[in-house]
């Protein structure tokens, strides 16, 4: 059975329209194009047939975007971005060979940046181009290729592929521990949390059986790395991974009141990782298929720094 696609109206009407909404005018539209005003306005009528939409409130000499052009403009532009990109890739080498990589902040200071090396060694003409957004990026809108981020594997479409578990240690500076002897104490303490993820306190005090109260004292942090700096500073209870929990506890630094192991053994779902995280497609480019069978081929857990 054919497969019922969706028809695009023609590209030289989408290319009319797109210049129109970016100058919001027909007679900019057609000296960016080098073609008369008249045949954009044809290509926009024939657009607006096509779809049975109106997309310009015409003004006089100006024209207005109707709300459907709004929307349509965003689409649109981003297609020919993308369009753009394309072309870029296939026709000029160091585009070919391009990787933009966004990775947690964490991931990358303390498991990736130290293996880079490996992988110029296992792919030595890539070009690979890195971000640290916390947030899980746009793929289309940032121009990324492939990423590295924090949470429990749940990205909608995009495939994502666990890399590494992120066991917590509840921590809290020694002063703060002289008033937490058993679970329940916990309740009484200002809580430190990801603002991304703020269901890992819900989940922790559960598995301990805790009632959840109506309020808690909660701080929330954008990364890691400042959550554990206020953990340090005895701001409060926090969640820190597990090597920086033993590596702090060790030192003197941080006490963990109630032993290392008190949430080792939470139910997978509710423990927290870094994934590899990508839309399918872009696996078929060569560049980010490499990146992807390398870094699920590291045994992450035993090069942490």
């Amino acid at each position: 059975m054919t497969e019922n696609r969706l028809r695009l109206p023609p590209l030289n009407a989408l290319k009319a329209f797109h210049a129109a909404a970016r100058h919001a005018s027909i007679r900019g539209a057609a000296d960016e194009l080098l073609v008369t005003p008249q045949a954009v306005s044809q290509q926009i009528k024939l657009l607006e047939d096509t779809l049975q939409v109106k997309l310009f409130e015409r003004r006089g000499r100006s024209i207005e975007p109707t709300e459907a052009a709004i929307l349509l403009a965003r689409y649109v532009d981003a297609g020919f971005e993308e369009l753009a990109e394309g072309v870029r890739r296939v026709t000029n080498r160091k585009y070919k060979d391009r990787i933009t990589l966004n990775v947690s902040p964490y991931f990358a200071t303390r498991y990736l940046l130290p293996q880079l090396e490996t992988f110029r060694e296992f792919v030595p003409q890539s070009d690979l181009r890195m971000t640290t957004m916390v947030e899980t990026p746009d793929f289309a809108r940032d121009d990324i290729d492939v990423a590295v981020q924090w949470g429990y594997g749940n990205w909608g479409d995009l495939e994502a592929t666990l890399l590494l578990k992120d066991h917590k240690v509840i921590c809290c500076a020694p002063e703060v521990a002289e008033k937490v002897k058993a679970p329940k104490d916990l309740l009484g303490q200002t809580l430190l949390h990801p603002v991304l993820q703020n269901t890992l306190w819900s989940d922790i005090l559960r598995f301990l059986g805790l009632d959840l109260p109506e309020t808690t004292s909660e701080i929330a942090f954008h990364d890691a790395a400042t959550m554990r700096r206020a953990t340090l500073s005895g701001m409060g209870m926090g969640l820190v991974s597990r090597a920086d929990a033993l590596k702090d506890i060790r030192s003197g630094d941080l006490v963990a009141p109630l032993g290392v192991e008190l949430i080792r053994d939470m139910p997978d779902a509710q423990v927290p990782g870094f994934y590899l995280v990508l839309p399918r497609a872009h696996r078929r480019v060569s560049g980010v298929a490499n990146f992807c069978d390398w870094v699920t081929a590291q045994d992450w857990e035993g090069t942490a720094t």
